[in-house]
């Protein structure tokens, strides 16, 4: 019940965040494209690897509290459009995550856990307050969620009594292969493709790249789904090790990358 309760937090805090960061499409289309391509190809590469699996939406899912939080270690080494475009295509991608959970998975929805996720997100986006009000709520609720709510999820998660057979199932590394290599291709197609359309961009494709392998790093929402889809406790188990495993891989590459890439000015 408690875990319920902070999930519902947290994705009204989605809903939130997805109606101040989206308010201006026009400057934020290229890493809203970006985030359509980097869910795409994750699952379109786990369909691929593993056909006919029902667990492929877990392989899609961008965390924000997890690549904010590498980006931040980085400190003055990038420049604050980095940031923003990371921030824009995050909460791009939880939209979308949200719109796939509804029209594949609403079925598989108790109760509880549609209130829970697609409910209490849903009132997060349409509740009637004021953007300043929305600014005040999020301010408060956003190092709550990071500090606390993203962290419970995840240590209730961890796959502490792994199966050793878990680290070769066809699940687990379909999960590895389209997160860590799908974000990538995915998201800096996607951006360069709008680019060449016309759209704007702020920074360098070199950053938009390293962006996109921090993309790799999905655990929240992906547990929540993966808690949502999953067909049995080992299944379950193969879907939590593989996203700690491409979120370790993809933390490591994004950092490394992006400490490496000069910060366009």
């Amino acid at each position: 019940m408690f875990l319920d309760v902070l999930i519902a937090v947290f994705f009204f805090l989605i809903g939130l965040e997805i109606r101040v960061g989206i308010k201006d499409a026009r400057t934020a289309v290229v890493p809203i494209v970006a985030a359509l391509g980097g869910m795409i190809c994750p699952a379109v590469i786990y369909l691929l690897l593993n056909p006919g699996s029902h667990v492929w939406a877990t392989s899609m899912p961008t965390d924000i509290a997890l690549a904010l939080g590498v980006l931040s270690l980085l400190g003055k080494r990038v420049n604050s459009n980095v940031r923003v475009f990371l921030l824009t295509l995050a909460i791009a991608d939880d939209l979308f995550s949200l719109i796939v959970l509804g029209i594949f998975y609403g079925n598989d929805l108790h109760p509880a856990e549609a209130l829970s996720t697609l409910g209490a997100a849903a009132i997060g986006l349409i509740i009637p307050i004021r953007l300043h009000h929305v600014s005040r709520i999020l301010k408060f609720l956003t190092p709550i969620s990071t500090y606390f709510i993203v962290p419970v999820i995840i240590i209730v998660n961890i796959p502490f009594h792994i199966d050793i057979s878990s680290f070769s199932s066809k699940t687990t590394l379909s999960i590895v292969i389209a997160r860590t290599i799908g974000k990538i291709v995915g998201i800096t197609f996607f951006a360069w493709l709008c680019i060449k359309l016309g759209a704007q961009r702020h920074i360098s494709m070199k950053e938009i790249a390293g962006i996109a392998t921090l993309a790799g790093m999905g655990l929240t929402v992906a547990l929540v789904i993966g808690e949502i889809v999953a067909a049995s406790p080992s299944e379950l188990d193969q879907i939590r090790l593989g996203l700690f495993l491409s979120a370790i891989l993809s933390g490591i590459a994004g950092y490394i990358w992006l400490r490496k890439t000069p910060a366009q000015q």
